[in-house]
């Protein structure tokens, strides 16, 4: 990795307040070693990216999906922060039989083995969020897990093949996630009560 990518990780970064106190002591060129000897250790390192945010990220890939479409009035936004990470945030209602909202990208095929793990660098706001794919657009069903968030920056690390097929929300007669590819993935929110939300995203890996 070149001393360029790395300062340009490091303008994207927020340390843990603990750690950023001492190592801002530091001089320029060992803040630059001293965080590749960081990266050398992160999961996010050697993974395949899924998508990489970037404050002049193209979103198309990405589409928002309400709880409208069964009469609800929930809605959901992605939208760019200056800081050049996604930004999944809005309101979720219980009215009208309503009660989620997520944003679906649609990916190329994208081979993946029984021991893929995606990984997710995210910061939430304390809520729980889902994390969803499938192997084929056209698949009624998908493949669901969900995961916590504590308000800071977390990489969390989710196995596809714990991941439990669903439709609507149930449970669907098939073995959990045993694929060789997955074309589409989708962050959902449905803790089935209102609420507002907001959940930054820096980077979705496999590795």
């Amino acid at each position: 990795m070149s001393s360029q990518n790395i300062h340009c990780l490091l303008t994207k970064v927020e340390p843990a307040a603990p750690f950023s106190g001492y190592f801002f002591q530091y001089s320029a060129p060992m803040r630059t070693l001293l965080f590749a000897l960081l990266l050398i250790s992160s999961p996010m390192l050697h993974a395949q990216s899924l998508f990489d945010f970037q404050a002049d990220s193209d979103l198309n890939p990405w589409r928002i999906i309400n709880d409208g479409v069964m009469g609800g009035l929930s809605q959901g936004a992605l939208t760019l922060t200056e800081d050049g990470h996604g930004k999944f945030h809005g309101t979720v209602s219980l009215e009208n039989y309503g009660g989620f909202t997520s944003v679906r990208c649609a990916l190329p095929q994208t081979t993946v083995t029984p021991n893929t793990v995606a990984l997710l660098r995210v910061k939430g706001d304390g809520k729980s969020y889902q994390f969803r794919v499938k192997h084929q657009t056209s698949d009624y069903y998908t493949y669901v897990t969900t995961f916590a968030t504590t308000g800071d920056w977390q990489t969390i690390e989710l196995p596809l093949a714990a991941m439990i097929p669903q439709w609507r929300g149930r449970r669907v007669d098939l073995p959990a996630f045993d694929r060789t590819s997955i074309t589409e993935m989708t962050l959902l929110i449905a803790n089935k009560k209102n609420e507002d939300f907001e959940l930054l995203i820096d980077q979705i890996s496999l590795k």
